[in-house]
């Protein structure tokens, strides 16, 4: 039974571009997926990497889960175990399939996946072709909601298929086509930023994550922020200095993780005689000395800013430095799929883009944060332990995902993601 459609003109407009990014986004998700190997879709290299036809289905579950279910009349689950296998780790709302078992999952079959898109998003249609007035300020959030989190999903996909193909001593390439990066590092220079009381945090109606909000006051002494982020050619010379045999360096869990895991470089990084190579989305390749490091933990970050007598800067300092910053970069659109060095330009270089930068804030909630009510409560609030923030987006970001407000979060070990740093210092 169709519901009726909402009556304000502005609340069509708004629908009508929101269908259009629903199409837009999860074609995206598609796309992303042609270059795999029917192999490759059922692989999970190692607990925190997913496979991905399990990030398919998962992110289409979010949009049957939390708007079909409660909202189109008559719906029915095409198949009602897949709410098990696909809820990541909403407890509130049912049980999760453990996170390092999907790997498993031989069945449901990828073919049976992509028919499970296709059911969701026919029923997705309906819903918004004919959307009732009285629930359309709830559904619509929740709809902006799930593109963000597809999107989301759209960059770990690349993350895990790059340490899916990484493990595999025939070295394939995700792509043989990606753009490779041509340009010199900008040198190096300090921006400095006066102390006084500033505004953080998202503000206005446009969509951002609840851990954004709400935008509150903070007092920012003067500090100084490099203008571009540290290179692979920088990142050599604490290598070469010692940097991960000296435990002065270090923090004491990241000393004792680098020696259990006998770390000597950022991860993907490959010796070739005196040479390293570095193994990318488009395969191993001659390490690009003038492109920002990535693959860096918290620890690595907070060695080298050691190393370099300075200091990773505080994700409030980051966000200042920023927000007079149209968010321009090196994203997924890009082609290249890793990070590039930039040319030189005023201000502060490559704050979106190319590496998620490592900030030395632990990713706690905001003064009166208030995460979203029900199930969608657990999307955010619950992981704000023991991870710290990264901010800025990466090589492989949708571009209109990122903000200055965004964000993301890691633990302090997890280096798969595309991480590096900029660093800052004290006056």
């Amino acid at each position: 039974m169709p519901n009726r459609a909402p009556s304000n003109d502005t609340s069509l407009v708004n629908l009508e571009h929101l269908r259009q990014r629903y199409h837009r986004v999860r074609h995206a998700t598609e796309r992303l997926c042609e270059p795999l190997e029917r192999e490759d879709y059922v692989i999970q290299s190692m607990p925190d990497v997913s496979p991905p036809k399990w990030h398919l289905a998962h992110v289409t579950w979010f949009f049957e889960a939390f708007i079909l279910q409660p909202f189109l009349r008559g719906y029915r689950p095409l198949e009602a175990r897949y709410d098990h296998l696909f809820n990541s780790y909403y407890q509130t709302h049912g049980t999760p399939f453990e996170r390092s078992r999907r790997g498993l999952l031989s069945r449901p079959t990828v073919a049976e996946v992509y028919a499970y898109r296709s059911y969701v998003d026919l029923a997705m249609e309906q819903l918004l072709s004919h959307l009732d007035s009285d629930i359309a300020a709830e559904v619509l959030p929740r709809v902006e909601l799930g593109l963000e989190h597809e999107q989301q999903h759209q960059e770990l996909l690349l993350m895990d298929i790059k340490h899916i193909l990484a493990q595999n001593p025939l070295r394939p390439a995700y792509r043989q086509d990606l753009k490779p990066g041509d340009s010199k590092a900008a040198p190096l220079h300090w921006q400095t930023y006066p102390a006084g009381l500033r505004h953080v945090g998202h503000a206005g109606e446009d969509f951002a994550f609840d851990c954004e909000r709400p935008r509150h006051r903070v007092f920012i002494d003067e500090f100084q922020l490099a203008s571009r982020p540290v290179t692979n050619a920088e990142y050599l010379d604490f290598i070469h200095d010692g940097g991960y045999r000296s435990s002065a360096l270090w923090l004491a869990d990241g000393w004792d993780h680098i020696r259990r895991a006998n770390w000597q470089a950022p991860l993907y990084w490959e010796r070739d005689g005196d040479d390293w190579l570095e193994l990318t989305l488009g395969g191993p390749r001659e390490l690009d000395r003038e492109a920002p490091v990535c693959h860096l933990s918290y620890f690595e970050a907070d060695a080298f800013a050691t190393w370099a007598q300075a200091r990773l800067p505080r994700e409030e300092e980051w966000e200042v430095a920023a927000q007079d910053q149209s968010p321009w970069g090196n994203f997924v659109e890009n082609d290249h799929l890793h990070p590039v060095a930039a040319s030189a330009g005023e201000g502060p270089q490559q704050l979106y883009g190319d590496v998620w930068e490592w900030t030395a804030s632990a990713f706690r909630p905001y003064p009166r944060f208030q995460p979203l009510t029900g199930s969608l409560g657990e999307y955010n609030g619950k992981f704000m332990s023991g991870q710290m923030v990264l901010r800025g987006g990466s090589c492989v970001t949708p571009e209109d995902h990122i903000r200055p407000t965004y964000r993301n979060f890691f633990y302090p070990t997890m280096r798969w993601q595309f991480s590096g740093l900029r660093l800052a210092k004290e006056l």
